[in-house]
């Protein structure tokens, strides 16, 4: 059975690589997302599960020196990175969606979680909290990887973590904390928001050529050590050969055919936009 996702498997190599990664892809998604809160001059701003900070970075200018952004992040090699940011209407520390409670109630007009939201074992809690940090009329935004998007990186990986012997160790990576675009509406209806915009789309982020190392690099990076992490050193070194070989290969083969090149890692992103009563 699948171990749960694990907050200890970063590392600073890993943390440094989505510092680089995440401004092609995750970054780009964010902008987006960005883009449908309509950030404005003077608004104050929380960036749940904020990462290295880019997103959060960019955010500050978009509300300008009257507002502020506050970015938080379990990760704590990933908050050391933000802290580099320097803007007098930023700040970034230690947190978690799971816990909002240092925030005064109505604290601000924007939450947005990019990327984060399937990450979250529990989501009922956080959505609760949010909406009480949130002004009346505030904005709440999130983006998030759909269930169905099991692309050929998932694929691979899942058969060679089949074999042995990886599969004497249980997997700390759970899938199954995502939900559907369907899911995700009613879960913000539940518990207490107005539901703005709610579809899936797939992103300029998702269009470009990936290659086996690239897919890797990122699935490895963004996972924070979720993606081969619950196993020993040596065989993680040696499962991420194999799941390359065979990435490898099955590239060749759709070439080979002329079969159209997707992305290793392709698939949708749900966005979601809503608002407190």
């Amino acid at each position: 059975m699948p171990g749960g996702v694990s907050l200890n498997l970063d590392t600073e190599d890993l943390a440094q690589r989505y510092e680089q990664i995440s401004a092609d892809r995750q970054f780009r998604g964010g902008k987006e997302l960005l883009r449908e809160l309509a950030l404005a001059p003077g608004e104050t701003v929380l960036d749940i599960g904020c990462g290295t900070g880019m997103l959060a970075e960019y955010a500050a200018g978009l509300v300008g020196p009257t507002g502020s952004i506050v970015g938080i992040d379990p990760l704590p090699l990933r908050i050391e990175i933000a802290k580099k940011r320097s803007a007098p209407n930023l700040s970034f520390k230690v947190g978690s969606a799971n816990d909002l409670g240092e925030f005064a109630a109505e604290s601000f007009d924007v939450v947005y979680m990019n990327a984060v939201f399937h990450w979250l074992p529990e989501k009922s809690a956080p959505l609760r909290a949010i909406l009480r940090a949130l002004k009346p009329g505030g904005r709440f935004g999130l983006t998030a990887a759909p269930p169905e998007v099991r692309r050929w990186l998932n694929v691979i990986r899942d058969r060679v973590l089949a074999r042995e012997p990886y599969n004497k160790y249980p997997e700390a990576q759970a899938s199954h904390y995502r939900k559907s675009q369907e899911e995700i509406g009613k879960l913000l209806l539940e518990n207490g928001f107005e539901v703005a915009l709610l579809e899936t789309r797939v992103s300029a982020s998702m269009r470009g050529q990936w290659t086996a190392e690239s897919a890797l690099d990122f699935a490895e990076a963004s996972s924070f050590g979720n993606f081969l992490g619950h196993l020993p050193k040596d065989l993680q070194v040696s499962a991420r050969e194999e799941i390359k070989r065979d990435l490898e290969s099955l590239i060749a083969r759709r070439r080979a055919d002329d079969a159209p090149r997707e992305n290793p890692a392709r698939g949708g992103r749900i966005i979601a936009v809503a608002t407190k009563p």
